[in-house]
């Protein structure tokens, strides 16, 4: 093996080791990421049916007011 070959074939190692670290970078932050978003979004999910459920119950509330007062 010529001395250019080596260099050439430990330039390609060398190349794919920074493109698994890149991949693994990447793997690794976009599922975190993920993750984050969908915790987010589960919170805000059950802030709007808790907020929707007291706008209800205070609709609801209402309703028997002006029924009782009606009858």
């Amino acid at each position: 093996m010529t001395e250019e070959t080596k260099l050439i074939l430990d330039e390609i190692q060398k190349l794919k080791a920074d493109i698994k670290e890149i991949q693994l970078t990447i793997e690794n932050e976009t599922n975190r990421n993920i993750r984050l978003i969908a915790e987010g979004h589960l919170d805000l999910s059950r802030k709007l049916d808790e907020a929707l459920k007291v706008d209800n119950e205070n609709e609801v509330r209402r309703l028997k007011q002006r029924i009782e007062a009606i009858a």
